[in-house]
C-alpha cells in the first residue's frame, strides 16, 4: 500500500475581517466609530490596529490641540493686559508735600455691558447646539448612507442665530464706547482707567470679530464641503473658540465691574 504524504499542519490564522476606516472604506462606520469621532478621538485605540492608518477622530483631536495652543496664546495676551491694568491702578507717586497722588479715576461701566454679557452667554448656548447637531449619531449615519446632509440642516439655524447674537454683541460694545465718550471719558483724553477700559474691550472685540468671521466660514463650509468630517471639524473648532471668547469676556467683565 503506497504511503500517503500529508502536508504539515499549517498555523491556523484567524479570519481577516474588513477593517472599518471611518467612512472611507467598503462599509459604513458603526455607532461606536461615530461616537469616537464625535467625542474627539480621546479613546481611539489606533495603536492596536494591525496596519497603520488614520484613527477615527484623529484629525479632530489634532485640530482641537492646535486650537488649544492658539487660545492659550490669546489668554496669555489678555493676562498681560490685566497685569497692566492693575499696574496702572496702583501707579501713584509722592508729591513735594509728601502726599500720595494717584491719577487713577474709576470709570463708570456702561449699563449696556450687562445686556451684552447676557447676549454673549446666550450665543454660547446656541453654538453648542450647532456643534452637538453635527455629531448626532443617527444624522451622521444617514449622511454615510448618502441620505442628504441632515447634520448640516439641523446645525444651520443655530449657527445663524449665533452669528446674529455675536453681531448684536459687537453693536452693543460700540454703543458702550459711545456712551463712555459722551460721559466725558473719550479714548483720546480720558484717564488711565478709561484707557484701560477701551484697550481691554477693543482687544476682546477684535478677537470676537475673528470668531464671527470663522462662523461665516463654517456656514459656507456646510454647503461647500462634501465630507462630513470636514464639516464636523470646522463647526467644532469654531464652537470651542467661541466658548473661550465667552469665558474670557466673563473674566474681563468681572474685572471692569469689581476692580475699577
Amino acid at each position: 500500500m503506497p504511503a500517503i504524504i500529508t502536508p504539515p499542519d499549517l498555523e491556523r490564522r484567524p479570519p481577516r475581517s474588513e477593517e472599518n476606516d471611518g467612512g472611507h472604506g467598503r462599509r459604513p462606520p458603526n455607532g461606536r466609530d461615530l461616537k469616537r469621532t464625535g467625542g474627539g478621538g480621546d479613546n481611539d485605540n489606533g495603536d492596536d490596529l494591525p496596519h497603520p492608518q488614520r484613527r477615527p477622530g484623529q484629525r479632530l483631536a489634532t485640530y482641537r490641540l492646535g486650537l488649544l495652543c492658539f487660545v492659550g496664546a490669546v489668554f496669555m495676551f489678555f493676562v498681560g493686559l490685566v497685569s497692566l491694568f492693575f499696574h496702572a491702578q496702583s501707579s501713584g507717586h509722592i508729591d513735594a508735600y509728601n502726599h500720595y497722588i494717584n491719577n487713577w479715576l474709576p470709570t463708570t461701566v456702561p449699563p449696556i455691558l450687562w445686556l451684552n454679557t447676557v447676549v454673549l452667554l446666550l450665543s454660547s448656548v446656541t453654538i453648542e447646539f450647532a456643534r452637538r447637531h453635527m455629531f448626532h449619531e443617527i444624522d451622521a449615519m444617514e449622511e454615510w448612507f448618502g441620505l442628504g446632509k441632515p447634520t448640516s440642516r439641523r446645525a444651520l439655524p443655530w449657527l445663524v442665530t449665533t452669528l446674529a447674537l455675536g453681531t448684536f454683541f459687537l453693536a452693543g460694545q460700540m454703543l458702550a464706547w459711545h456712551q463712555l465718550s459722551t460721559l466725558g471719558a473719550p479714548f483720546e483724553s480720558g484717564s488711565l482707567s478709561s484707557h484701560s477700559f477701551y484697550i481691554i474691550t477693543y482687544a476682546h472685540a477684535f478677537h470676537l470679530t475673528a470668531g464671527i468671521i470663522a462662523i461665516i466660514a463654517a456656514l459656507t463650509g456646510l454647503f461647500t464641503f462634501r465630507s462630513i468630517e470636514n464639516r464636523q471639524i470646522m463647526v467644532d473648532s469654531v464652537a470651542w473658540y467661541w466658548h473661550s471668547m465667552g469665558a474670557l469676556w466673563l473674566g474681563l467683565f468681572t474685572l471692569l465691574v469689581c476692580f475699577q
